[in-house]
């Protein structure tokens, strides 16, 4: 039996385990493709170990939908530091490792976790409304006028399998500029699909939207999922103290068995 904790931060929703000893099989993409499985599993948009690690607080492995290893994850991280305040791992504030490097966290008051992001060096510019860029994961980032109304998927797929994209895939973000900051929809690849939330998306939006002269250097981001802040500081060609703070919820933890599925806690 696997014991695990369901978490979302804005929607974004995680199987999050405490393996502290390293004993879940990560070549196993099949039974983890299966746990995240929407109507064969416990569903969710991926799943995270939350392992000992020698240096840091504890280190982060994150795994895509389809059972692969994932970039950082943006929510996913608030969620495990969410898990681990929680479980008495950490107290408040933590330094852990992921796979895109070294992140610090906060935790604040009803579930409000903040973390810091790398920094981003690398921009390229498209056109005036179209930004490449990686946060921990890369994103394709276009600022539209129809955000609410456009076919996300159709959209988003035609630039994801694009001949530039398709062996290593990219996650796919239109934007919208409102009354108070911006409003997001992504495509995540690993997914396949829209989710809620992604939180390496919305920060490659903000700074999309400073790049562009249409935003501070707080940004309030309105995603499908929830409302989410973006602060980083410019130095003309990159980004660095960048921090993403939004909520994170405990929905429930149980057990599964990888042949005969859920037990809910």
């Amino acid at each position: 039996m696997i014991s695990f904790y369901k978490y979302h931060g804005a929607g974004n929703d995680f199987i999050l385990i405490n393996d502290w000893d390293a004993s879940f099989n990560t070549d196993d993409s099949e039974l983890i493709s299966r746990m995240c499985n929407r109507h064969f599993g416990i569903g969710a948009d991926g799943l995270m170990l939350l392992r000992s690690d020698k240096e840091y607080d504890f280190r982060m492995i994150y795994f895509n939908s389809d059972g692969q290893y994932g970039s950082m994850c943006g929510n996913g991280g608030r969620c495990i530091v969410a898990m681990a305040n929680a479980l008495g791992i950490i107290t408040g504030e933590t330094v852990f490792i992921a796979s895109d490097g070294k992140h610090r966290a906060k935790v604040g008051n009803n579930g409000i976790v903040s973390l810091e992001m790398l920094p981003v060096s690398e921009i390229e510019e498209l056109n005036q409304k179209v930004l490449i860029m990686n946060t921990g994961s890369p994103h394709y980032v276009k600022l539209v006028d129809n955000v609410d109304t456009l076919n996300l998927i159709q959209e988003a797929r035609l630039i994801r399998n694009s001949e530039r994209f398709k062996k290593e895939g990219i996650n796919v973000n239109f934007f919208q500029k409102t009354l108070k900051g911006i409003k997001v929809r992504t495509y995540e690849r690993g997914v396949e699909d829209e989710t809620l939330a992604c939180g390496t998306g919305v920060t490659a939006c903000a700074i999309a939207a400073h790049r562009m002269g249409i935003a501070e250097s707080a940004v309030d981001v309105e995603a499908l999922g929830g409302n989410l802040t973006i602060s980083f500081e410019s130095n003309g060609k990159g980004y660095s103290n960048i921090w993403k703070t939004g909520p994170t919820q405990f929905v429930f933890e149980g057990k599964y068995h990888p042949d005969l599925g859920i037990n809910h806690g």
